[in-house]
């Protein structure tokens, strides 16, 4: 069944059930007032009976009902009486039938009561009331007596029943008016949730996630059109985000297929050389072949190393943990040192957290560095500040093509001073995902006056033990973990230099 016709059978019937109500209300309410009149004119006629009980009592007026043309007299024995036309009671053949209860009343034993009997086929309303009535040949003894007056509800039944039938033809008409309104209401209060299982339909057969709902009204129908259209923007955003990542995936595949096929080539060239041809190749040879399989598996193994890096997926939330920035960076320096001996660190330390995963931060800020040193001639600085807003690193090359900017970060991506490297062009784009993946960017520019500039944006905050500075290191200098033999961790930030 639709909503609908539920809806519409639902207020038929609320209306149905109310205008029954009142109609039974007002019915019984008729109905008592009727018998309420009859039980009146009975009652006329028992106080006109009770005050003339030694004889026939006389008619009621008109204005008190008249009199009842049923009326009989009991006594205590059981013998019964009627009113006769002369003023007098005379034993007659019984027009009433009478009970124990009418006994009882005639003995003394028990009040009047009202009672409504068929006599003959014929409804009655009777009213047995005690009285007390002269005894035959004296002329002041009384004895109990039980006077019986009756009137027929013909006329009343007659009435209540037109009445039935005209609150019959009066309920089946409102049920029929109330299903005709509650259909049209229903109909104008549910065609906006038409409209919506409409554009769901079509939505459905098209797949066009684009279309919208009108909102006419500002009720909960609007409310459920404008969620519904909230609904369908962030579905069209999914999609668009599932589309991309797909494409993404695909792109990653056929890129670390062309990638892989040139190690993997050079490998399998050499070493069938090595096996056709070891033992006449000259010794020299043959240690340079051996040489670029080292190489060339190397190239390889960290070609593998960063397609894995690059398809990892979000972070789960057990891996994050409040990290010194500072502290990886200097951990940092110190592979980058050993790693690029001819190149000058000068760094600026600022003692900040950062919420994260320690690894993943240390792979971005090592792939910046390292970025940075090959970048960077020979016996130039590079210059490394971590503070409030993250950490920036400064090289002194030939800096960016302009035509390069824009891609810099792209998976596979290289750059034109960047060709005939050694690299694969994916640390600069595991660098954007970490810091994505940390709520932060990365961003590259020129500097004014040479060289490229990588500045790491990350939600960091002051850290309660400012044990970091700035130091500056050269090949011959060495201390601890890289740092310059004079660097012992200064309590502020501040640039320490070898003369």
């Amino acid at each position: 069944m639709t909503l609908h016709r539920r809806i519409t059978l639902i207020a038929a019937g609320a209306v149905a059930i109310a205008v029954g109500l009142a109609m039974l209300v007002a019915y019984f309410g008729v109905r008592n007032q009727l018998l309420g009149q009859i039980d009146s004119s009975l009652r006329a006629q028992a106080a006109q009976d009770t005050t003339n009980s030694y004889q026939h009592p006389p008619s009621l007026s008109p204005s008190a009902g008249g009199s009842a043309p049923y009326e009989q007299m009991v006594l205590a024995d059981g013998k019964f009486f009627a009113s006769a036309e002369n003023n007098v009671w005379v034993q007659t053949p019984r027009l009433l039938p009478i009970s124990k209860h009418t006994a009882e009343v005639a003995s003394g034993t028990e009040p009047a009561f009202l009672d409504t009997i068929t006599v003959h086929g014929i409804r009655l309303r009777v009213y047995t009331f005690p009285a007390l009535d002269q005894v035959y040949g004296s002329g002041t003894s009384f004895q109990p007596v039980a006077i019986q007056v009756a009137r027929p509800l013909g006329a009343t039944t007659d009435t209540l029943s037109t009445l039935r039938w005209v609150f019959a033809v009066v309920f089946l008409l409102v049920v029929l008016l109330a299903v005709l309104i509650a259909r049209f209401a229903t109909h104008k209060a549910l065609s906006p949730l038409q409209e919506v299982t409409a554009t769901a339909e079509t939505i459905t057969e098209t797949e066009d996630l684009e279309q919208r709902l009108a909102i006419r009204r500002p009720d909960e129908v609007g409310q459920l059109a404008a969620r519904f259209n909230q609904m369908l923007e962030r579905l069209a955003r999914s999609r668009a985000a599932l589309d991309d990542s797909v494409t993404a995936q695909r792109q990653l595949v056929a890129d670390a297929s062309h990638e892989l096929r040139t190690p993997v080539t050079s490998l399998r060239t050499n070493a069938e050389i090595l096996m056709e041809a070891g033992a006449q190749l000259d010794p020299e040879d043959r240690r340079h072949l051996l040489e670029d399989v080292v190489e060339q598996t190397e190239e390889l193994s960290t070609l593998v190393a960063d397609l894995i890096e690059v398809g990892r997926g979000a972070l789960p939330d057990s891996s994050m943990e409040d990290e010194r920035l500072d502290e990886l960076m200097q951990d940092a320096i110190a592979r980058a040192r050993r790693n690029s001996p001819q190149t000058q660190y000068v760094v600026t330390l600022a003692p900040v957290l950062v919420h994260g995963n320690a690894a993943r931060l240390s792979r971005a800020i090592n792939n910046l560095l390292d970025n940075a040193a090959r970048h960077t001639d020979t016996g130039t600085m590079v210059e490394v500040t971590v503070d409030a807003a993250g950490l920036t690193v400064r090289d002194h090359g030939s800096g960016i093509a302009e035509a390069d900017l824009p891609h810099i970060f792209d998976r596979f991506y290289r750059g034109a001073s960047s060709r005939g490297k050694q690299g694969s062009g994916l640390g600069l784009a595991i660098v954007r995902q970490i810091a994505e993946q940390h709520q932060g960017s990365v961003t590259a520019a020129n500097a004014p006056d040479g060289g490229a500039i990588f500045t790491l944006k990350l939600p960091t905050e002051p850290a309660d033990d400012p044990a970091a500075g700035s130091y500056e290191t050269d090949p011959s200098e060495t201390g601890p973990a890289g740092l310059g033999a004079s660097e012992t961790g200064p309590s502020d930030a501040s640039t320490v230099t070898d003369g």
